[in-house]
């Protein structure tokens, strides 16, 4: 029995691909721009290298006016190069606060998996951390003393 793949599956080797959504993808755009100005088109970009997943660029473009309208970051139009006036974005300090935030909440959820991972040596294994001890084999040489 075949099982139907996405197109998203179907185009990587290593099973399927995640994509951030939400708080996370947020949290990927803050952290570009912190630092850093960027276009909406360049930010797009930059999460596709990256290995995070491709986005719609509307998509990008619509979490950038709501991260601007909850004041995480802030715009302006570049008309300095040829052709229309593009926005350019800004962290603020409120997105900042959120990054700040949000790398605190990382961490203590690392802390807890870990712990976790720590106390159920299977799950490592299971998720291709570290690797069981191996008996070892006596070698030739040992028998012969």
């Amino acid at each position: 029995m075949e099982t139907k793949m996405s197109k998203k599956e179907k185009s990587s080797s290593d099973g399927p691909k995640v994509s951030p959504s939400g708080d996370m993808l947020t949290a990927h755009l803050l952290a570009m721009l912190n630092g850093w100005s960027a276009y909406g088109y360049e930010l797009a970009q930059r999460l596709e290298e990256s290995g995070v997943g491709t986005y719609n660029k509307g998509s990008i473009y619509r979490l950038l006016r709501q991260l601007e309208d909850s004041g995480m970051v802030s715009s302006k139009w570049d008309t300095s190069k040829d052709g229309p006036a593009r926005r350019i974005y800004d962290l603020t300090d409120g997105g900042s606060l959120f990054l700040e935030n949000w790398m605190t909440m990382i961490k203590m959820h690392q802390s807890f998996i870990s712990g976790l991972m720590n106390m159920n040596p299977l799950m490592r294994y299971a998720n291709g951390v570290g690797k069981p001890a191996e008996k070892k084999k006596p070698s030739p040489e040992s028998d012969e003393e």
